[in-house]
């Protein structure tokens, strides 16, 4: 198999290769290894070297020999070391599999390797002093988002049809818009957590992962969450509301709102019912709520067996960690507060309408350098002040637990991908999958490459 007949499949295809005989897994993991070896120079997307051999998965999963890899977000597969992005964390080696590692191996999927994070998973922009810069493959000289900016280049770059990524606040959706993705927030509870991440206790994380396609999204989605219960609602005449900016703390760029509106039009000429609707949000309402989950990675890193060297982190993490440290009790209950707050007025919406629509990344991905993480003068929260300057509208589903997925719906003057996140009430994950299916026929994106790609 050639790396670029490779590279422009997605999983579901390359399984089917598999399945009739037409390739075998070992000739699509050499497939695998060549295309990351061809694109990562140009990406700095790999945290480590590729594993000598594919972690151990089982042969007769549905995905079983589709390439994949994993974030460098905490411990998470067994044997694997991790540095979650920093500097100060050494020597770092899981001696368990996250509970979703176990359901991704029980799917067949090989993995291969581990890609990059920002330091603590704590920022938009993949950027860290012990990775560098993560390059976006549709322009080098900007971001491919954050915090799982390392897994979207990849897979947007043909060398993986998906990876691993979790979600705090956006790092699933924001980098799958920056790089012209799906991203898939599942709803809370729907995949799970471990005791011992980074994230544990942080119920505004999801894991899941980046794929370049929905039907491959909705069957990882299957084959690893949990059911939702119930009868899933027909995705047709649904009601639906579209906001391009009503909570934003930040300015949406004009072409942004555009393709948004764009879309919105669209479900309505598929038969949906579209009309302007917002949650009853607040920008600075939703940093109150979301400061809970900074204190609780803080706390997280801070009841560590081993504390990470303060000289070697960055300057927001040495924030974090200091006010994590400090917080009092009336400061955890305001944050407890605003989280009901905001979670309570995200319920409220999907009492009229079914389907929420927004831009995913209020701007195109910007220049490396433009959030400085290692900038002394942040305090923890003014850093989330900053983030949601660029992504504000991800946060709130986090925070009401609410299902959320980003595609790649359209693209700017300058060659750049959009990504649109369209947003269902809590356990609604197939309905949206549906309806994302629906959309990726009547705006397909399947044969846009970025000028990283590996031919």
């Amino acid at each position: 198999m050639l790396p670029g007949e490779y590279a422009r499949l997605d999983a579901v295809a390359v399984r089917e290769l598999i399945v009739t005989r037409q390739v075998t897994a070992a000739e699509v993991e050499r497939a695998a290894r060549v295309a990351v070896a061809a694109v990562d120079p140009d990406l700095a997307a790999l945290a480590r070297p590729l594993f000598d051999d594919a972690l151990s998965s089982d042969p007769a999963g549905e995905l079983a020999g589709v390439p994949f890899l994993i974030k460098d977000s905490g411990p998470f597969a067994r044997g694997v070391g991790f540095a979650i992005g920093s500097r100060a964390v050494r020597g770092a080696v899981a001696t368990d599999d996250h509970p979703l590692m176990t359901r991704f191996r029980a799917a067949g999927l090989a993995t291969i390797g581990q890609t990059t994070a920002p330091e603590f998973a704590l920022s938009f922009a993949t950027e860290s002093t012990l990775y560098g810069e993560t390059r976006n493959p549709w322009a080098p000289h900007r971001g491919a988002g954050g915090s799982s900016g390392g897994a979207a280049a990849l897979v947007a770059a043909g060398a993986v049809p998906m990876a691993h990524a979790n979600d705090g606040a956006g790092s699933i959706r924001i980098p799958a818009a920056a790089c012209g993705l799906v991203g898939l927030k599942p709803s809370r509870g729907r995949t799970p957590d471990a005791p011992r991440s980074i994230t544990a206790g942080l119920s505004t994380s999801s894991e899941f992962a980046v794929t370049r396609t929905v039907r491959d999204a909705a069957l990882l989605f299957r084959l690893v969450a949990e059911p939702a219960g119930g009868d899933t609602p027909a995705a047709a005449g649904l009601r639906i509301g579209i906001d391009t900016g009503s909570w934003s703390v930040g300015v949406v760029d004009p072409q942004v709102a555009a393709v948004t509106q764009e879309v919105g039009r669209m479900l309505e000429w598929i038969g949906h019912t579209v009309t302007v609707a917002s949650p009853d949000l607040d920008g600075e309402q939703v940093i109150d709520a979301m400061m809970l989950g900074v204190y609780a990675a803080g706390r997280a890193i801070l009841s560590a067996p081993r504390q990470p060297d303060a000289d070697l982190l960055q300057a927001v993490s040495r924030a974090v960690l200091a006010e994590s440290r400090a917080v009092s009790t009336e400061q955890l209950a305001v944050a407890a507060r605003a989280q009901s707050r905001v979670s309570n007025a995200v319920d409220g919406i999907f009492d009229r309408v079914d389907l929420l629509i927004t831009p995913t990344w209020a701007q195109l991905p910007p220049r490396h350098g433009t959030l400085d993480y290692d900038d002394d003068r942040y305090t923890a929260r003014s850093w989330l002040s900053r983030l949601f300057e660029f992504g504000p509208f991800t946060a709130p589903f986090n925070v009401g637990g609410h299902p959320a997925i980003s595609l790649p719906l359209g693209e700017s003057a300058e060659g750049l991908p959009i990504g649109v996140q369209l947003v269902a009430a809590r356990g609604d994950d197939e309905l949206l999958l549906a309806v994302a299916a629906d959309l990726e026929q009547a705006m397909p994106w399947r044969d846009r490459t970025p000028v990283v790609f590996a031919d």
